[in-house]
């Protein structure tokens, strides 16, 4: 039996992929998550995958945050990219982070299968589409730095002040006071530049910010 995990933030997706496996009798889905998050606890409860079909714009802890993590934590777990995104961006930072294989929500159940076999034997399941921009990534690696440098991120000059008061490490209340804001304002301003930032903490905040130079 094939064990696998699906992840997308959207409940009616993942319905559609389980659809579409439930023509092969050796997949059994174990279990599905809304978000990176969500996935990780349960991985913690038990990793006994083989493979996870991993979406990767979703709130919380993104696809390719999560893939990274998952890597790292058990290595022997395969993830295939599902995603409705073949920019190359998101294909570059995919493999980049661990990924096995990247193909497109619109597949037919019968390559989604033949996708999942494929990476499970070692290879790397890929849509034409993005087989051809990969090789196009490495023939031209000059792409690959503008996609860093393009990662620029836009944070208004109030969340840069927020930023730079939260490196300090000071609370929220005397952020506050600084500023001359309420408590409340302060902590939309840092829901936001959690958002902006792809991050779930102070200290990922302050780190991601000092590595783009936005403090």
């Amino acid at each position: 039996m094939l064990k696998l995990a699906i992840v997308d933030d959207n409940s009616f997706l993942i319905h559609a992929v389980k659809e579409k496996l439930s023509f092969f009798e050796d997949v059994s889905v174990k279990h599905t998550s809304l978000n990176g998050s969500e996935l990780l606890t349960k991985l913690e409860e038990n990793h006994n995958l083989d493979l996870i079909l991993m979406d990767i714009e979703m709130p919380v802890l993104n696809g390719i945050e999560t893939t990274q993590i998952v890597k790292q934590k058990y290595p022997h777990i395969k993830i295939i990219m599902l995603t409705a995104f073949d920019n190359d961006e998101h294909i570059f930072n995919a493999i980049k982070a661990g990924a096995d294989g990247y193909l497109l929500k619109e597949i037919n159940p019968k390559d989604l299968y033949e996708g999942i076999l494929e990476t499970l034997n070692g290879g790397a399941a890929m849509n034409p589409s993005i087989a051809m921009k990969t090789l196009k990534l490495l023939r031209n690696p000059i792409d690959i730095q503008n996609l860093k440098d393009k990662e620029e991120i836009s944070l208004s000059t109030r969340e840069v002040e927020v930023l730079e008061q939260l490196s300090k490490g000071l609370s929220y209340t005397v952020i506050a006071d600084h500023l001359f804001l309420s408590p409340s304002t302060v902590r939309k301003h840092i829901e936001n530049i959690y958002k902006k930032l792809q991050v779930h903490s102070k200290i990922e905040a302050v780190q991601k910010a000092k590595n783009h130079n936005i403090i």
